[in-house]
Parts: C-alpha cells; structure tokens; sequence
C-alpha cells in the first residue's frame, strides 16, 4: 500500500474512545486483546490524555514528517533558486505541488516533485519518491529561523564542499535514503520492507508522525483493559516509563544538590527508549521491542574518534544518548523526563535552562558568582556545562554530558572547552590559569579518561588504557571505548582485563570485549567465558558472541554449543533485516568465511560491490578471498576494478601490491606497496609490509630505511619494531637490534616473540 494512502486509512478508520472522564466510552470495534498488541493511533489517546495529547500536538515529534502541502511546506517555492557551486538548482510550483529542479544521480537536470516534509525549525527538509518504493532526502534545506538570525533561506547542508552525483552522500544516495536512514525515527511503527531481489521497498508506517505509540507501544491492548477499567497496574502498556515511581528530589541544603529519596536498583528506562532515535547506533532487529535495553534492538556506537572527541565531548551528530551515559546526572538517577516534557520536548520548567538545572542544584549556591566566576547575566549554566555545536548548518545541539570546562585538557589534548565560547580571544593557557586563580587545581582537574582515550587513539597505551577499564568512576561507555583500544598482542594483565568485563553488567563493556575476543586465537578464545554469552539476554551481546565464535561450533562445551544456534540466528537475522545496506552483506560475508563457507562469502562479497561499488574493504577481503582459493587473476581484477573508480586508494594500492609479491611479480609489487605508503603516510601496517617486502626481495638497505623511519613514527607498533630489530639483527646490528628489543620487553614482558627474539640477541639463557 503505498504510503501516502496508508496514512490516510489511518486516520480514517480512528473511532473516538477513552479510559475516563464523565461517560465511559465505547468501542465499536474492540481490538483482540488474546494476541500481541497491535497499533491504534495516536487519536485513540486523546480522550484519556488531554493534557499530554496537547502538549505533543505541534511538538517537533508530531510534526516529524508530513504530507507536503500549501499548509506544511514552510520553504520558499516561489521560483527561488540558489547557486550550489556554479550549479542552478530551482525551486517552484506546478498545479499547487511544490517541485525542485536539479540533478540526480546521473548529473543531469530533472524536476522533482516535493512528497513529504521533514521537521519544521531551525530546518526543514524535503522527501521525493523514486521508483521502487525509495525515497530520498533533498540536500537543499529550508532555513526556518526568523530573517534577523539568518534564517528564511535555502541552502546545502553541506556547504563546504562538492558533493557530486557519484558520491554516496549526494542526495539520491544510499546516505540520504529515507527508507534506512530517517523512516524509524519520524514516523510510528515503521516496516523497512526491502526486497534484495527487485531491490525495491514497501515501507509502511501506522502513523505518519512520532507519535504516542512511538515511545509507549501498541497501544490496542491498553486501550481495552482501560476503557473496560481492567487496569492491572499498568493497564496493558508494553513498556513502563516512569523512571520516577514513587522517589522525589530531595535537596541537601548543605551541598545544593539534590537527591532521589529512593535508591534506583535498576537502570533508567527512558534513556534506553529515548536512545532508540537519539543515538548513533545500528538496526539489530526487524521489530523493535519495548521495554528492553537500547542495545537488545540497536547497537550504540562508542566515543568512536569520528564521533566523540577524546574527552568523550561531541565531534559528529551523535544525538545525546552517548554523551548522557557520561555524565553525573544519569549516574545519580537523572531522567530525561526529570529535564523535558517527554509529550512536547520542552523543558519541564519553562524556556530558560537554567531553571530547569536549579530543580536539583541550589541557586543560591550554584548561580552565585562564587560557582561561576561570572555574574548571573553573563554565563548560565549551559554556556558552561552544555557547549553547543551546530549540525546541519543550522542546527545547534547541547552536549548532554553535563562537564565541567577543561582548558587544561585543551592545551594537552586538543579537546574543546567552554570558555572559548565566549573568551575567544583567550587561549586555554589563560582560562586554566584564570580559573586555577579563582579556584584553585585541585577542585577542577580531576583524573580523567580522556588523555588515555587520545593516547589510545594515537598509538600502544594498553597500560594506562586498562586503568581507564578498571577504574569505576569513569561511565561505563568510557570504559567500554577504552576496551576498543587495546592494542594486540595482549599481556595477562590485558587478557584479564578483557576476561573481566566479558562478565560486566554492562552490555556496552560486554561487548567491547567480544570485539577483542573476535581477533585472538582460537585456543584464546575457548579459554575465556565469551562463548557464555552466545546465550546473553541482550540480543546485541549475543550477536557479538555469535561474530566472535565463528567457525568454533565443534568445539564449544556442550552448553555452549546449545545456544549457538539462536546467536547465530540473531546474527542473521540483523544483517537480513538492514539488506539494502552493503555493510550488511559484508558482516554477512566475513561470518561466513569464518564458518569456511566460502561460496556463501563470496556470494555475499558481490551483492555489496553491486550495491556500492566504492565499498573498499569488501574489495579487499573479496580479493583476499579469491586469492585464497586460487582466482588470482580474478582477485586482481576485482582489486583494478576499484582503482578504476579511485585511482588514489592507498588500501586498494596495498591489496594489489600484495598480491603482485604473491604471483612473483616483484617489479610491480614494490611499485604498489610504495605508492600505497606514500598516499597513507599514517598507516602503519602499509609502511610496515613495505618494509618487510624490500626485505624479503633482497632490498636490505631500503627495507632498514623504511623500518627505522616507521619505527620513530609509529611509537608502540609492536610489528614495526619484531621487525625492525629482526632486520637489525640479521644484518649485524647487533647493539641497536638490542635497544629495540629492550624497548619491546618492557611493553610486552611476557610476550614470547620477543622473548625468542632476546634469545637471538644472547640477551636471555
């Protein structure tokens, strides 16, 4: 059914009931409350829920999407143009539809019509339909602040740069594919519907907006038990939301500060539903369940580097839920309802923050010059503790991690702190010796995460990374980010550490370690209780679980063998459920070569180079593959036919050069490895074959050359230096072979190439 018509059955078919008021209501037609509940609408809520139901009435959730029309379309469509890098694009009406005039996919002018709308303000953005059930998100956005803040304007959400009709972030592409991309999270009870063998989709929505539904659930079963005053508790709700129950917010008078009367003995649940949109994270299931934990249907992302800055602070549009995880406030039992109306959005106190924050914090303590070092009317509380920063052009969010300002961190690391919001002329030195004067170090620059998460990042730091892992205070998304960066080959303490948090409460640092699990040895793998989890109550885990023990099946316990089969399930079913994305069929791929079905793998290889032909690391591992079983020359021309699309890919230069060393075609080879490690200077692994391949081919010299100007480099990179001082040792260079040696015991004491190595050095008996 197509969409447009959906909707409008809807909300035709909606009779008029209730669960209170003067005069019960009846239902003409009740739903069956025997099977799983099904979905009613948000007008079946109004009659009970008047006052929640006009809160959300024009609230950014109920205006999510909309049919466009003289009514919704805020833009200016009345023959406006703007000049996208010398490109014309046109904006218009034509029989009262709204069209652009631009290029698609293959950069040739077309009209669009306009279908739908996203959102209202600061933006708003347009949906066309294509063929095949697809639409897509205009890249040119209406600016719907008010003329005196810049606003009543059309322009590019990606003004920096050209993006051309090949790239994946053009407009007609699979990054601006409202189907995967935005459908879940602006309409209600979204079905993606793709079908890989006509790659088309039948998405359907119940609802076109976010609406009541979208946070509570079906609500049919609700609706039955309430009218009927069955009530139950909670009347037949799929999912509990009061985080509040029956605590307050006592305020200490000594400290300012506030505190639940009741201590919270199990996690926040609206972050976990709240999170299902406000989040990075990816789709791990067909049908989202309510009332579960965020990663049981979604994986979260982690203070991923082209996401978070290394303090944990916002990079990339990361939507809240993992800057919330860091702060204070969700540890102390702070919920999203504490802060917002969760019908409208808006602050629970009214438009200014900082009355909403003086809820649990004294103002006379906390707005007084004597805490901010400002006067009231020059600083509120999220100018210092919610920095800012723009998306979409236009859009400014708050980093919801509630920090203190770090300029000390800024002159260390990099990091961004909320002074320079308004000292601009300032550098951190001054702000941290201006609020070490008015404050004194020890009150402010407490231990924190993020230098080892930067080091982490940059280089070996497995020792001050497992502190990070170790130590409680810091929030478990932090922790569970520093188990990401550990770098193999693992010490004891190391492999402790990871064996550790495989049993955390924490599903996030659950995972990490399954992350790490994946790439040790098989012996490794089965001494560690990471098979257990295959059966773990939180679907995200056992997909990890499922990725990690790949091709171990024969020999897993018996216990463990029995659960394999639903992880490998949840596996499956994950990567099906998102089948229009080429990353999917590339996890799909990569589980299956581990389970050495190697036609299913390459099967799969092919459905991502058709999807996106740009995908590199499926290319790669394709042609790995392929190379593998024999097919060089079709490995090689898998690996020509990317550079033909990217003449400049160091990864694809490798891949090829490697497998040149490999038919002895050793000319070549070097060729491809050098122009490889030129066009990526900061790859180790691709400075690092370089040199062992000179080496190997009799190009001693060179080989050394490449080896000590990696080894200065690539500080901590325990292949660049095995191999430097094997190089050193075999050519003589007995004294400095040692040097580096030395350097890798120290790191890796119990590691035992290096041990063997020392021995060759007449360092060890």
């Amino acid at each position: 059914m197509p969409i447009v018509l959906r909707y409008f059955l809807a909300f035709a078919t909606l009779v008029s009931a209730g669960c209170g008021g003067d005069e019960p209501a009846t239902l003409t037609q009740a739903p069956d409350v025997s099977g799983p509940a099904t979905f009613v609408g948000s007008a079946q809520c109004e009659s009970c829920h008047q006052d929640q139901f006009a809160d959300w009435m024009g609230s950014h959730h109920q205006l999510a999407m909309q049919v466009a029309d003289g009514d919704t379309v805020l833009g200016d469509f009345d023959d406006a143009s703007i000049d996208y890098y010398g490109e014309t694009v046109r904006f218009f009406t034509r029989d009262d539809e709204h069209y652009v005039r631009t290029r698609n996919e293959k950069g040739e002018e077309q009209d669009f019509r306009i279908a739908y709308v996203f959102g209202v303000e600061p933006l708003q953005q347009y949906l066309i339909e294509f063929p095949g059930g697809r639409l897509q998100t205009l890249a040119f956005s209406w600016d719907a602040r008010p003329r005196a803040e810049g606003g009543q304007r059309w322009f590019h959400i990606y003004p920096d740069e050209y993006i051309a009709p090949d790239d994946s972030l053009h407009w007609t592409g699979a990054q601006q594919n409202w189907n995967y991309m935005c459908a879940e999270c602006h309409s209600t009870d979204v079905s993606m519907g793709f079908d890989l063998a006509s790659n088309t989709f039948d998405t359907t929505y119940s609802e076109i907006s976010v609406g009541c539904e979208s946070c509570h659930g079906p609500g049919s079963t609700h609706l039955v038990r309430a009218t009927a005053g069955d009530g139950g508790g909670d009347y037949g709700l799929e999912a509990d939301l009061d985080d509040r129950g029956g605590a307050t917010w006592i305020m200490n008078a000594d400290t300012g500060i506030a505190a639940r009367s009741e201590i919270r003995t199990q996690p926040q649940q609206q972050p976990e539903a709240c999170g299902r949109c406000h989040s990075r994270r990816g789709i791990i299931a067909a049908e989202y369940e309510y009332g579960e934990p965020l990663a049981h249907t979604h994986m979260p992302a982690l203070l991923d580097e082209t996401l978070y800055f290394p303090d944990g602070q916002i990079l990339n549009e990361v939507y809240v839920y993992g800057s919330f995880l860091q702060s204070k406030m969700y540890r102390a039992g702070v919920s999203c309802s504490d802060c917002h109306n969760p019908h409208s959005a808006e602050l629970v106190t009214g438009a200014d923050p900082n009355a909403v924050c003086a809820q649990c914090h004294l103002p006379t303590k906390f707005a007084a010059a004597e805490h901010t070092g400002h006067a009231p009317e020059q600083a509120g509380c999220v100018d210092c503790h919610m920095a800012s920063r723009n998306y979409m052009v236009v859009d400014g969010r708050r980093d919801h991690s509630f920090r203190v300002p770090r300029p000390d961190l800024t002159e260390s690391i990099g990091t961004p702190n909320a002074c320079s919001g308004c000292h601009a002329d300032n550098d951190a030195a001054w702000a941290t010796a201006a609020i070490n004067e008015w404050r004194g170090s020890e009150s402010w620059q407490r231990a924190h995460f993020a230098p080892v998460i930067d080091a982490g990042r940059r280089g070996f730091a497995n020792t001050e990374l497992v502190a990070v892992v170790n130590n409680k205070d810091f929030p478990g998304i932090a922790r569970a980010t520093a188990i990401s960066l550990l770098a193999q080959p693992f010490s004891s303490q190391e492999y402790r550490t990871i064996e550790a948090e495989l049993g955390s409460a924490d599903a996030l640092l659950r995972i990490a370690a399954l992350q790490q699990v994946r790439a040790m040895p098989v012996d490794l793998r089965l001494r560690l209780p990471g098979a257990k989890l295959l059966a773990d109550p939180v679907r995200g885990v056992r997909i990890e679980a499922a990725i990690a023990y790949a091709g171990t099946l024969d020999l897993l316990p018996m216990e463990e063998a029995r659960a394999w089969t639903q992880a490998e399930q949840d596996f499956r079913s994950a990567y099906a459920t998102i089948a229009n994305r080429p990353e999917a069929h590339f996890a799909i791929a990569s589980f299956e070569l581990a389970q050495n079905n190697v036609p299913a793998a390459i099967e799969h290889f092919e459905i991502v180079l058709r999807i996106e032909p740009h995908a590199v690391a499926a290319r790669l591992n394709f042609a790995d593959t392929l190379r593998a079983i024999g097919e060089e020359a079709r490995a090689e021309e898998i690996l020509r036919e990317g550079l033909a699309l990217d003449a400049d890919n160091a990864a694809l230069h490798h891949s090829l050069g490697l497998l040149l060393v490999r038919s002895a075609m050793s000319e070549d080879a070097l060729a491809e490895l050098r122009l490889a490690a030129e066009l990526a200077p900061g790859n180790p692994r691709f400075t690092y074959v370089l040199g062992i391949a000179l080496n190997s081919l009799g190009e001693q010299q060179e080989a050394l050359q490449v080896m000590r100007t990696a080894y200065l480099s690539f500080d901590g990179d325990f292949d660049i230096a095995m191999g430097l001082a094997t190089m050193l040792r075999d050519s003589g260079d007995t004294d400095v072979a040692l040097n580096v040696a030395y350097a890798l015991a120290r790191r890796h004491p119990e590691n035992q190439n290096v041990l063997a190595l020392l021995r060759s050095l007449g360092a060890v008996p």
